[in-house]
């Protein structure tokens, strides 16, 4: 497996890690599609989007907060 390969597949393995931690892993995928087409949408300089990145850094700080399934995920894992 090549190194960009091995990037790659760890970043679709965190990043389901984060469905997973929302509660998510269970919604239908159009509603997941949908709803990530929407936060695509917000512009990173924007009041909701600063609002919104409050409360995933939130969740990430309180281990088990929105984990319904497994051990706390570490925020520097994401950086």
């Amino acid at each position: 497996m090549t190194a960009e390969r091995k990037r790659e597949t760890r970043q679709t393995f965190l990043l389901g890690a984060i469905v997973v931690r929302a509660g998510l892993s269970k919604a239908d995928r159009a509603f997941l599609l949908g709803g990530l087409l929407e936060l695509a949408g917000i512009a990173p300089d924007s009041s909701e989007h600063r609002r919104l990145q409050d409360i995933g850094a939130e969740a990430f700080k309180a281990p088990g907060s929105h984990d319904r399934s497994g051990p706390a995920m570490e925020t520097a894992e994401w950086r």
